[in-house]
């Protein structure tokens, strides 16, 4: 190979510092004057991108601003980064890799958490059923489906590409929510016969607003079983799905233990107490007499305590 001309003026001893910058600005200059005149041109930096994939540039390369990379692999620009992907305990979770000019043999999915190798092409290798990969013939779309999700799936998974100068890859980070239930005030509720039972459950951290919200009493469904007229279930789906049971003029018999719950959330409970008007008195009186009875023994236990520790004190004191 015939050194550029500018190089061969340098008859003198080289210092060390300018040996390290002729090296580092030795494969440019080499570059610059082996490509042809016609083909001395800008390259922008999705050129070098390509050409990099490329394995660099050969004899019969053909620069331009341009550069057709049809038969290398590359990932499209909005899968360069790293994505989340959000998905509710029992759902399915799909995870795509965008990936141009590859064969289903340079393509794996890997899971990171234990380096397991799920996949190679459209073969799995996994006996775990709930995953598959989905890819149409033609496509540059190959998708790691996971369904009825659990939670030990959250977690990084890779999508690597082999290719003749290496192996890239793009991930994608699996989150796994857990809807919650819970029911709006303390654990039990106090009415009235012929008042109104009113329980209102809300359901959060839900991607998607459940479909169904169920109501319990003592383990019996009410929504679909109870044809009853004076009972509402009213739900409001939304990023906070809110349901609200109404039972107007409760009897006695309607106390019990209400639960509600929707797909994949644990049951929120409340127990519900229907008494007639002059128990709820008593059991107020009896609620404040209890109280009453419990700061007289204190106070009775306080004063003992407080004499003995003043003698023992004075006596520490003395001696």
């Amino acid at each position: 190979m015939v050194l550029p001309r500018l190089l061969l003026p340098l008859r003198r001893p080289m210092h060390l510092m300018e040996l390290r910058i002729l090296l580092l600005c030795l494969p440019t200059l080499l570059l610059a004057t082996t490509l042809e005149p016609d083909q001395k041109s800008i390259l922008t930096d999705n050129d070098w991108k390509k050409l990099w994939m490329r394995g660099g540039v050969g004899a019969d390369s053909k620069l331009d601003n341009n550069l057709d990379s049809s038969d290398s692999p590359m990932f499209e620009d909005s899968e360069l980064m790293a994505h989340n992907t959000t998905v509710q305990l029992g759902g399915t979770a799909f995870l795509v890799c965008k990936v141009s000019g590859v064969d289903r043999n340079q393509i794996s999915w890997i899971r990171r958490r234990d380096w397991h190798i799920l996949s190679s092409g459209a073969q799995l290798y996994t006996n775990d059923e709930r995953f598959a990969i989905l890819h149409t013939p033609g496509s540059n779309m190959w998708t790691l489906q996971i369904k009825f999700v659990q939670r030990r799936d959250h977690g990084m998974y890779e999508c690597q590409v082999s290719t003749p100068t290496g192996i890239i890859s793009h991930f994608v980070n699996l989150q796994v929510v857990v809807p919650e239930a819970f029911i709006l005030g303390s654990g039990e509720l106090h009415v009235d016969m012929g008042s109104t039972i009113n329980l209102v459950c809300i359901i959060e951290k839900s991607p998607t607003p459940p479909q169904y919200v169920y109501w319990q009493k003592n383990d019996r469904l009410i929504n679909y079983v109870d044809s009853r007229r004076d009972i509402t279930i009213e739900t409001t789906p939304g990023p906070r799905t809110q349901s609200r049971l109404i039972i107007r003029e409760p009897q006695i018999t309607d106390s019990g233990n209400y639960t509600c719950s929707a797909s994949n959330t644990e049951p929120a409970s409340i127990y519900v107490f229907v008494s007639k008007g002059d128990n709820m008195a008593a059991i107020s009186r009896r609620k404040t007499s209890s109280a009453d009875r419990l700061t007289h023994i204190f106070r009775s236990m306080l004063a003992p305590c407080l004499l003995l520790n003043t003698v023992v004190v004075r006596r520490i004191l003395l001696t």
